[in-house]
């Protein structure tokens, strides 16, 4: 039977989602230094304390960035963080969108544990949050992430030269959304 934890937001059959906080931090960056070979050159998630306090702080203060810690509810790594899902950039108004990065951890990868908590994710945002629409910029051989948004019923419009400034340039993104009334929205 899966485990519950009173600080998840929503939970599905394997995993949790719940906000960071600062005492995540040893988990967090020991699973991102065990990691690394899988992240990069895509992306790169705190590994120390200090960057992590910041990255976590920025998390939960900004309001318009919310943060969760994707965490295992079965087996014997329950409890674990699997990953992390943000919605960043987040706008109300007439706009009422986020864009959203995300990351798995080693031990994680490949069990679909990322596309359980990526539902989970939509549905908090379409639902608590309020929002229309969320993106997903990412690197077009990023092929793991592009299949994650691909498999939750993201759709691909179109693509962004010199986009986002990662490891050191500026790369190209292809551009996924989903919105409220799309299939998969529903997480």
């Amino acid at each position: 039977m899966p485990e519950t934890d009173d600080r998840h937001v929503s939970e599905g059959p394997h995993v949790g989602i719940r906000p960071f906080t600062p005492e995540d931090g040893e988990e967090f960056t020991r699973r991102a230094r065990e990691s690394e070979y899988l992240h990069h050159p895509w992306l790169f998630p705190p590994t120390g304390a200090e960057t992590y306090a910041a990255y976590a702080a920025a998390l939960i203060d900004d309001p318009a960035r919310q943060g969760f810690l994707v965490c295992e509810r079965t087996g014997a790594r329950a409890g674990t963080i699997a990953g992390f899902i943000n919605i960043n950039n987040i706008v109300r108004g007439g706009f009422r969108c986020g864009a959203l990065g995300y990351g798995a951890f080693a031990h994680a990868a490949g069990r679909g544990l990322m596309g359980e908590a990526l539902g989970l994710v939509v549905r908090h945002a379409f639902g608590p949050l309020g929002l229309h629409r969320l993106e997903i910029n990412v690197q077009p051989g990023n092929m793991a992430s592009i299949g994650l948004a691909r498999r939750a019923g993201f759709r691909l419009e179109g693509y962004s030269p010199d986009f986002l400034y990662v490891n050191g340039a500026w790369r190209d993104h292809q551009r996924w959304a989903l919105t409220a009334e799309m299939p998969g929205a529903s997480g």
